[in-house]
């Protein structure tokens, strides 16, 4: 049985919440057939058009919602309802609202032909405009969501899930089979197909939809927390020697970022993949709170990476999003390095490893939003540099960033690998050498190690970040990027 339009508004808004923005169609001006088929529709579906909009509440919290109903013209898109749908958006926006848009449908309406096509066009403009605006938009696609309207609003979320087992395509299996006398492969055009390769976010069945809007609109639209308690950015630390660190950064049992987000984050919504049909387990995206302080959060994930599973492209295209992702919804950007490096493989060349490095550090220097940069764990090479550039960096006592791991600059300087203790000491990869030299700002205690205390490390770098978030948030963009140009422009240069 597919969802209908009733159904979802029922199982996500607040009861009795929901009103109507809707008025009566456009007329369309429809020869005899076609309007016979409009008014059969309006009998079988309850609706007079193959949208329904409107603004209802999510435990208390305002937000617009556009649903399709598929039991009118396969919630097919003409003109009427396009109108509609941009006029809501617009609404949205001019309400300061979020917007959640949840489409079923066949894609545009076949009796009005092109001009029906190109009305993707305006609904994908309002929906630009309304996240131009740093408002949220979320969307839900229900089975099934093929055709323009899957390649335009459906497609635009912030955050993208979808109806488990839908059909989520850009050319219907019917009309695909028609064209090409065979049939499309399949489950491909599934959500969790999709979902597995990194489209959408996640799976979420309707009876879960409200909670996990609940939980995003507490990260994105619920005030900030009142001002934390002061946090001592000034620690003394051990004098032990760079190699102990970087032993320790890689035991097994070290807390990395799922830890930080399982004892120190208040909210979090994880996300998956680029959106763009590519996704890598070595970096971990979600939206998260830290002791009240919104934020986006991507980094590298321990537990995802091996020797033979580095960060790879895919992984720091996914980075990238997560930085638009902070830009549009005007949230601070928390980063986070663990890494035993980027892949050397033949596919990470072919597929841009070193072009999508230079772009993370180019868009993080040029990102209008607050960030701040973690050091964890390992931090080897450009896989590490990409995540780095931040108005604020800290790092955990034993984290440490190098051009390569300490064993690999030993094979170049002295062709074998016993001299890696000697390279760590000698290249300033300590968080102690690297406060010295600038180049990170806090140094977060392990007592005396993370692995033996995880809880009480990750409440602490939770500390350390909800202070410099609070910190950050209330310096202006203008400012805040001229202090991050002017700090990576001086690094390393002699007063």
């Amino acid at each position: 049985m597919r969802i209908s339009a009733e159904e979802l508004l029922i199982q996500v808004l607040d009861p009795e919440s929901f009103q109507s923005w809707d008025q009566a169609p456009i007329d369309v001006d429809p020869g005899p057939k076609y309007a016979a088929d409009l008014e059969r529709a309006r009998a079988k579906s309850g609706v007079d058009e193959s949208v329904v909009t409107g603004v209802g509440t999510v435990r208390g919290r305002r937000v617009a919602v556009i649903a399709c109903e598929f039991a009118f013209l396969a919630g097919s898109i003409g003109v009427a309802a396009a109108e509609r749908i941009v006029s809501a958006v617009e609404r949205a926006t001019a309400e300061n609202l979020p917007l959640l848009a949840s489409p079923t449908s066949g894609g545009t309406r076949m009796q009005e032909g092109t001009i029906a096509f190109v009305q993707m066009v305006k609904i994908a403009a309002a929906v630009a405009v309304h996240k131009a605006a740093h408002l949220p938009y979320l969307v839900y696609l229900r089975d099934p969501t093929t055709g323009g309207v899957f390649a335009s609003w459906g497609s635009l979320g912030h955050i993208t899930v979808a109806e488990p087992g839908a059909l989520i395509g850009f050319l219907g299996p019917r009309v695909y089979e028609s064209l090409y006398g065979t049939k499309f492969p399949e489950g491909v055009q599934t959500s969790e197909n999709l979902y597995h390769n990194g489209v959408i976010d996640a799976v979420v069945p309707v009876t879960r939809l409200r909670l996990l809007v609940d939980r995003v609109l507490c990260v994105l639209t619920d005030p900030p927390a009142p001002e934390p308690a002061p946090y001592d950015s000034v620690v003394e630390v051990p004098d032990v020697p760079a190699w102990q660190s970087v032993m320790l950064s890689r035991r097994a049992d070290r807390p990395g970022i799922r830890q930080l987000l399982e004892y120190a984050a208040t909210k979090q919504v994880p996300l998956s993949g680029t959106g763009q049909g590519e996704t890598d387990n070595t970096i971990l995206l979600s939206l998260a709170r830290f002791r009240g302080f919104p934020c986006v959060l991507l980094g590298q994930d321990r537990s995802g990476q091996s020797a033979e599973n580095t960060m790879g492209p895919a992984a720091l295209r996914e980075a990238r999003r997560g930085m638009r992702l902070a830009e549009e919804l005007h949230l601070p950007l928390v980063l986070v390095i663990d890494t035993l490096g980027a892949s050397l493989s033949k596919e990470a060349e072919e597929r841009g490893l070193a072009p999508e490095i230079a772009r993370c550090i180019a868009d993080l220097v040029m990102l209008k939003t607050p960030t701040i940069s973690v050091i964890l764990g390992q931090g080897t090479g450009g896989g590490a540099l990409a995540l780095l550039p931040a108005d604020r960096v800290l790092s955990a006592q034993n984290g440490w960033l190098a051009p390569l791991p300490p064993e690999g600059a030993s094979a170049i300087v002295h062709r074998d690998v016993t001299h890696a203790p000697e390279m760590a000491a000698a290249q300033g990869i300590r968080s102690s050498d690297l406060l010295r030299d600038g180049v990170i700002d806090v140094i977060i205690p392990e007592h005396p190690d993370a692995a033996d205390e995880p809880v009480e490390f990750s409440e602490r770098v939770g500390a350390a970040l909800a202070h410099e978030l609070a910190s950050l948030t209330v310096l202006s963009d203008s400012d805040r990027q001229a202090a991050r140009m002017a700090r990576y422009r001086n690094l390393g240069t002699i007063p």
